[in-house]
């Protein structure tokens, strides 16, 4: 594959017969379509987001076709090493959540928004940990997440944190008995360590405050993008922390198994989620899995893959709108939380793409600046 890849070979058929398989050479001849010649979708000619999606789905090809290691993770030794090298930052996260949760009867609104918005953005930065763009070199968060933030915030290019939380308050709905109901929160998760553990906590903290009442986990069915979350990552990265040995730590643990065990959390790994499509061909392509997002009050989709399938990986001009850029995407109200790595980014003020460009050149990718980025069906962009 490096010899097809260097020397832009054409893009092959594949041929180990797994579920996906179908889709995945349908969507070649779709390509070969629109290029008119089957010899021009090759590596060099081809959208980037399509081959690179495809690489990935090679090496699932190769390993699966090679029987003593067709389950066999090539990225795990990566992942677990991350997840160790930040147990410092984890023990911080879990210590913070345990104090919440146990004032939690107590705090006022404006104190469950502030924790929220915490939460929210450690989420958000846990987006930085990404070992696909690190090429597997260390990337471990070793700081208090927490006690970053505000030295982070200056490099959020979008917050659209407050429309996050209008929708999670929207979706609460009086009962006969008083009480209120909580709306369903759908989580599309990017990479396993240290990313995945502070999704857990934001998921822990929607539950445990009555945010929600229910969290459908998104993950993948194989090993994607070096540290993507696969089934085997998400039950993994429990156990671990339930085994800490840290009372907290340990404590959130045993909550999360509990939290699965009792249905208010729910892993899902469909095929989709491994496709090379953008997510405005789901509709089409996947409406069993756009159905079961429609059924969420609200969507946060994790990381820079996820947000260059949202708006096609195409070079928008930075001030075309989020919901422009989704070409007719919307299932539920939707967040994208990302850490720019890659060349593309909607959604910005006039001026401020120039702006940072003459400030740090390489802004769109190196990590270093983020956005919260909404779009409701009803929300003014």
């Amino acid at each position: 594959m490096r010899n097809e890849l260097q020397t832009d070979k054409p893009v092959l058929v594949l041929t180990d017969g797994l579920g996906d398989t179908d889709s995945w050479n349908q969507y070649l001849q779709r390509q070969q379509g629109l290029q008119g010649d089957p010899e021009s979708v090759s590596w060099f000619k081809s959208p980037w987001l399509y081959v690179e999606c495809y690489m990935y789905r090679r090496i699932q090809e190769a390993v699966w076709l090679n029987p003593p290691i067709n389950n066999y993770d090539v990225f795990s030794e990566g992942k677990t090493q991350s997840f160790f090298e930040s147990q410092q930052a984890v023990v911080a996260l879990c210590t913070y959540l345990e104090g919440v949760k146990k004032n939690m009867d107590e705090i006022s609104k404006n104190q469950l928004l502030e924790h929220f918005n915490k939460l929210l953005k450690v989420s958000l930065w846990g987006n930085k940990c990404d070992l696909s763009i690190s090429a597997g070199q260390d990337n471990s968060q070793k700081t208090s997440p927490i006690e970053s933030l505000i030295s982070l915030q200056p490099f959020i290019l979008v917050d659209d944190s407050n429309m996050v939380w209008s929708t999670l308050i929207s979706a609460q709905r009086p009962r006969q008995s008083g009480k209120t109901t909580c709306g369903r929160v759908d989580i599309v998760l990017d990479n396993a360590g240290f990313e995945l553990v502070t999704d857990l906590v934001l998921a822990d903290f929607l539950v445990s405050s009555g945010l929600a009442h229910e969290i459908h986990f998104h993950g993948k069915s194989f090993p994607w993008f070096v540290s993507d979350v696969t089934a085997k990552d998400f039950q993994w990265t429990i156990q671990q922390t339930m085994a800490a040995n840290h009372k907290w730590m340990s404590k959130s643990g045993v909550q999360w198994q509990s939290y699965l065990k009792e249905g208010v959390w729910s892993y899902h790994d469909h095929p989709f989620w491994t496709y090379p499509h953008e997510f405005c061909d789901m509709a089409a392509d996947a409406p069993d899995l756009y159905a079961t997002l429609q059924g969420a009050d609200l969507v946060l989709f994790k990381g820079d893959l996820n947000y260059r399938k949202l708006t096609g990986d195409r070079e928008w001009d930075h001030t075309v709108g989020f919901d422009t850029a989704l070409r007719g995407f919307g299932p539920a109200p939707l967040c994208s939380l990302r850490t720019l790595k890659a060349n593309i980014q909607v959604g910005l003020q006039p001026g401020q793409a120039m702006k940072l460009s003459s400030q740090d050149p390489d802004w769109m990718t190196s990590g270093k600046y983020a956005v919260i980025q909404f779009y409701g069906p009803n929300s003014e962009q």
